[in-house]
């Protein structure tokens, strides 16, 4: 099995609850506390740029409305998500990919890059991805997961950058999961805390896979998977969960 070099505690969406998600005000955050791995969703704009968003819309975010893919990079990375979070990220705005990127090696940060294409977009929002990862080389980009609940949003990040670890996606434990996973030659298999159970991990790592656990808050929960065999877990409470481990 290849060599796995993750730490156990991944911020989800750049600092969990700790900041407004997928800015960089996550990363510093994360950073800050000990936290050595994020994870962060990345999404085109209208014009192929892409940002850190998870929904397809700023209605959630941002005191503003809008659908992502209809909107331009530029006016996008100027749009304020940090105001609604909290005053006191007031002006923290959506980070590009290749701002995320820079931050994380800036900071030591590993990266779980979710491609989080909007309906419609998985192919073109992987093949961009791939290509802009691909341009910057090794040695100008963190250390790297990419993941996808979309198949063909990942095949065809890989098409551009193979050398780039993958993950992929699942929202439950199945046969077909894995069966994906290995076809396209992924190095771990992501799975949602709820339904999972400890058969289950240990049938994706009889077949090679590693297994990384969405969304786990508890401690408790943190070390009962751990026990299981997971090899890690994202998290909106990066810190309660460093404290347990360490």
């Amino acid at each position: 099995m290849l060599r796995w070099p993750w730490p156990k505690v991944i911020a989800h969406r750049c600092g969990g609850a700790l900041a407004p998600e997928n800015t960089l005000a996550g990363l510093a955050i994360a950073a800050r506390i000990g936290c050595r791995a994020v994870e962060f969703d990345v999404m085109l704009s209208r014009d192929g740029e892409p940002v850190l968003i998870h929904d397809e819309t700023l209605d959630r975010c941002a005191n503003s409305s809008g659908t992502v893919a209809a909107l331009d990079g530029a006016l996008l990375m100027a749009t304020d998500v940090g105001e609604r979070f909290h005053h006191a990220f007031a002006g923290e705005t959506i980070p590009s990919l290749d701002a995320a990127l820079r931050r994380c090696r800036e900071l030591g940060l590993a990266a779980n890059l979710e491609i989080k294409p909007a309906q419609g977009h998985d192919v073109e929002t992987g093949r961009v991805v791939g290509r802009r990862l691909a341009s910057l080389g090794p040695d100008q980009r963190p250390a790297l997961l990419l993941s996808s609940f979309s198949e063909g949003a990942l095949e065809a990040a890989v098409a551009e950058a193979g050398d780039i670890p993958r993950g992929w996606l699942a929202p439950a434990f199945s046969a077909g999961a894995l069966d994906t996973a290995t076809r396209l030659g992924c190095v771990s298999l992501h799975l949602a805390v709820e339904g999972l159970e400890a058969a289950h991990v240990a049938a994706a790592r009889a077949v090679g896979l590693r297994v990384l656990v969405y969304t786990v808050n508890d401690p408790a929960d943190a070390r009962r998977l751990a026990g299981w065999g997971v090899s890690g877990v994202f998290t909106d409470r990066p810190d309660l969960l460093l404290d347990a481990i360490r």
